[in-house]
């Protein structure tokens, strides 16, 4: 839910919540008698109109969908070597590797194995 809903469900709420309070004001003694009801009235439906088109509001699509750029900062001198599938020894490119979960995983379009790219330790 974003913040211009929010904000239209909280003033329809005052709006409604005073609407009641001068209706139920004009029944008393020193009331305003019928134009008190009548504001109420009016206040009481603006409130409901306020909540009719905040629910109806559809958010925003971003015309370009989900996309998620991930930038890798790799540490000293490393040097890209050929990435190949662990099941049949198929080259791997780019394309086969997707992040699913925040982990990469790997995709072979040769033998259709997946599986998660992990790091060797270094040392």
């Amino acid at each position: 839910m974003n913040a211009g809903k929010i904000i239209a469900y909280i003033a329809a709420a005052i709006l409604i919540f005073f609407g009641v309070l001068f209706m139920w004001g004009a029944g008393a003694e020193t009331g305003g008698g019928a134009s008190w009801v009548l504001i109420g009235l009016v206040t009481v439906g603006i409130g409901l109109v306020i909540i009719f088109f905040a629910a109806r509001s559809k958010p925003k699509s971003s015309e370009t969908g989900n996309n998620v750029t991930l930038k890798i900062d790799l540490p000293g001198d490393v040097n890209m070597e050929s990435i190949k599938c662990k099941s049949c020894g198929g080259a791997l490119t780019p394309d086969d590797i997707k992040m699913v979960a925040g982990a990469p995983v790997v995709t072979c379009p040769y033998c259709h194995t997946t599986y998660q790219l992990t790091e060797d330790p270094k040392w």
